[in-house]
């Protein structure tokens, strides 16, 4: 028992590492920049129904119309920014 406890700080530490290391991935960033636009998204059309349209129709309505050119402009974004770097 007295190991198990000793090895439990040490696994605290990696997971600690691991989650540091994801929020701070590009990949963890481009997903919640997204998951912002669609909670935007959803919000918006939900004014215009005049009532919760939810998170589900919410994001395949914003990957339909909007995904594409949302992306395209974040990647022009990122390339301009590199450019200027």
């Amino acid at each position: 028992m007295a190991n198990f406890m000793k090895e439990k700080p040490e696994m605290l530490s990696s997971e600690e590492d691991q989650s540091r290391f994801v929020k701070n991935s590009v990949l963890y960033k481009e997903f919640l920049a997204e998951r912002a636009e669609i909670l935007r998204h959803k919000w918006i059309e939900s004014e215009k129904a005049g009532k919760d349209i939810g998170f589900e129709k919410a994001l395949l309505d914003w990957i339909v119309k909007h995904r594409s050119s949302w992306r395209e402009f974040c990647n022009e974004e990122a390339t301009t920014e590199k450019s200027v770097s």
